[in-house]
């Protein structure tokens, strides 16, 4: 199926699923990740999916989430266990393989990884998590407008940069920082420290 038509049919399918709001989230990271991919030699047409994709089981309810962590046999983290809404990315992985027929790994970890990060991640990976937090309409917090600037810069130093405003944001407000984002953080800052 050539991108084109996959991508309408994908569009469709996400404006009657999600809320007007979740929709045109997913239209933004789209537009920016098609930016930033077009600066760091990425492939445009998987990023188109991915971020199309990226919040496809977000708006189910929590008990949805639940009983679909269960069918798909989804292990949880401590911070997925104490806050289910987090599941939505590795829930949204599944979705998109088993009922959007996305069969590539490069899309299917953009969507698994686009909250938490993950060590070594591909450019088509970074782009993703790096668009969700930028795109235009998040609503603004200190430090956004620095991180927006950096983006169409040095990828890696900007994904240190989230991942540190993450952590920062997820500790003051006393909740579970998850493993992951952690090792995300503390990875990529080792390669990037030359640049803190």
């Amino acid at each position: 199926m050539n991108y084109k038509k996959n991508r309408r049919k994908l569009v469709s399918k996400m404006k009657r699923k999600l809320t007007n709001k979740r929709f045109n989230h997913s239209l933004n990271v789209e537009k920016v990740a098609i930016e930033l991919s077009k600066i760091y030699g990425g492939n445009s047409q998987k990023v188109s999916i991915a971020a199309i994709l990226h919040d496809n089981a977000k708006n189910y309810s929590d008990d949805k989430k639940m009983k679909l962590v269960k069918k798909y046999n989804i292990p949880l983290s401590m911070a997925e266990k104490s806050n289910i809404d987090l599941v939505h990315a590795k829930l949204g992985s599944v979705i998109a393989n088993n009922k959007y027929k996305i069969y590539d790994k490069d899309i299917l970890n953009a969507v698994k990884y686009h909250t938490t990060g993950r060590p070594n991640m591909s450019l088509t990976e970074k782009i993703i998590y790096i668009a969700d937090f930028i795109e235009p309409d998040r609503k603004s917090f200190p430090g956004l407008e620095k991180v927006r600037k950096m983006a169409y810069n040095d990828l890696n130093a900007t994904l240190v940069k989230i991942l540190m405003l993450t952590i920062n944001h997820v500790v003051n407000r006393g909740q579970i920082i998850d493993d992951i984002t952690k090792k995300t953080y503390e990875y990529y800052y080792k390669i990037n420290s030359k640049n803190f």
